[in-house]
């Protein structure tokens, strides 16, 4: 039974798919149990990796072949997975069949910010099927966020009935958000104490699970971007309203209590800096912002790959000068935060990723060398992988996680398409 994914005789890190929080019993059996967990064991492996031969899925999980045979056939009859055909192997015969995560068991993938709301809608197979993006001149109250958000919904609603079997919405927000989808405090947003996650299921009909963009951004890049095969990770995001970081150890997401650790962009680095939206001063997040930049460059807004290009052809001296200051200070932080989690891999994304672009030697001699006992380790200093696709698949993840669990309890509750 594939209960520990890692092999303590090589060391190996924990498989991508196979991060899961722990299940609690109930009155199953512990053959049901068995079962529950080999069926979702096999599913998050195809989730994660794409198609398999079932030969490989049984090398990966551990599980012989008629067992991997029963499991496929059962997760097939769920419609939670298809058959494809596998690469040509060279050898005789027949080719053999892969198995593949369903395309068509979907999840709406929510993005609060306070500039626009984007949803999209995402496969299990992690293809994204239609997106789209209402700009805001100001940031949404939680009342007009969700009236927005049913808005968009309505107009995938028929084809979503016609096509796809939908499991249910993630979202996520730019703050602390406990595990009941509670926003704790969004300052970027202006949201206090709202139930969000209540509010949003009543808009759409459908279970809603909200979590803090950052953190949610870390799992997603672990599982599907440059942090693969990584058990100890440090994701690091910014954008002008904000920075947020997440923390895998042990191949599992750092919650904290209530859910609320990671929140690296609150940590103070230029005592008596820039006033913080959380009403400190010298914050990360206040000293390291595209904001300047853009001043400076005389442009209102720029994505990450347009920021990318200008900076790249940009020799202004003013712009050269803020740059290099705000690369100082993001690799002050940087130290410490490695000093602090001792990671394997350190993972810039949003503007961050920018910078590391512009500046990679000095922000990696600040992983690398600055670090008490950096001698021994070898820190990989990186930029997320998956970009703008990152954030339009990494709220779906809430929504899969039920499912992912536990894919014989929920599959058969999905309504088939029309």
């Amino acid at each position: 039974m594939p209960v520990d994914h890692k092999d303590a005789a090589h060391d190996r890190p924990l498989a991508p798919w196979a991060m899961a929080p722990p299940r609690t019993t109930g009155s199953r059996t512990t053959n049901e149990e068995v079962r529950q967990q080999n069926l979702s064991t096999v599913l998050r492996l195809v989730h994660v990796e794409g198609s398999l031969s079932r030969s490989h899925i049984g090398t990966e999980t551990g599980l012989n072949r008629s067992t991997v045979t029963a499991l496929v056939t059962e997760l097939l009859e769920l419609g939670v997975v298809r058959e494809t055909q596998t690469a040509p192997t060279g050898r005789v015969g027949r080719p053999s069949l892969g198995v593949a995560a369903e395309g068509d068991v979907v999840a709406l993938s929510i993005v609060a910010e306070p500039d626009a709301v984007t949803v999209a809608l995402v496969g299990l197979d992690g293809s994204i099927h239609s997106r789209v993006r209402h700009d805001l001149a100001s940031a949404p109250s939680p009342r007009k966020f969700a009236q927005i958000t049913a808005s968009l919904v309505d107009g995938m609603r028929a084809d979503i009935e016609r096509h796809y079997r939908l499991v249910g919405a993630g979202l996520v927000v730019p703050g602390l958000v406990d595990p009941t989808g509670t926003v704790l405090f969004a300052p970027p947003l202006g949201w206090k104490r709202e139930a969000i996650s209540a509010r949003l299921e009543n808009a759409l009909g459908v279970r809603v699970a909200a979590g803090n963009n950052a953190s949610i951004g870390a799992m997603a890049e672990a599982r599907f971007g440059i942090g693969r095969g990584t058990d100890n990770l440090l994701y690091l995001t910014g954008s002008r309203h904000g920075i947020g970081g997440g923390l895998i150890f042990d191949g599992t997401l750092l919650r904290g209590t209530s859910g609320f650790a990671g929140e690296l962009g609150h940590t103070v680095v230029v005592p008596r800096g820039a006033k913080c939206a959380c009403g400190r001063r010298g914050c990360l997040e206040a000293e390291v912002n595209p904001a300047r930049i853009l001043e400076l460059l005389g442009r209102r807004k720029l994505d990450e790959d347009e920021l990318d290009i200008e900076l790249g052809v940009v020799r202004d001296s003013a712009v050269a000068a803020e740059l290099a200051r705000q690369v100082d200070v993001l690799s002050v932080a940087l130290t410490n935060f490695v000093n602090a989690f001792a990671p394997e891999t350190v993972v810039l994304s949003g503007y961050l990723g920018v910078l590391l672009e512009t500046s990679r030697e000095r922000l990696s001699q600040a992983v690398r060398v600055d670090p008490v006992g950096a001698d021994n380790r070898a820190i990989r200093l990186e930029r997320a992988r998956m970009r703008s696709r990152l954030m339009q698949i990494a709220p779906a993840e809430l929504a899969f996680a039920p499912l992912l669990a536990d894919p014989a309890g929920l599959a058969p509750t999905l309504a088939r398409p029309r």
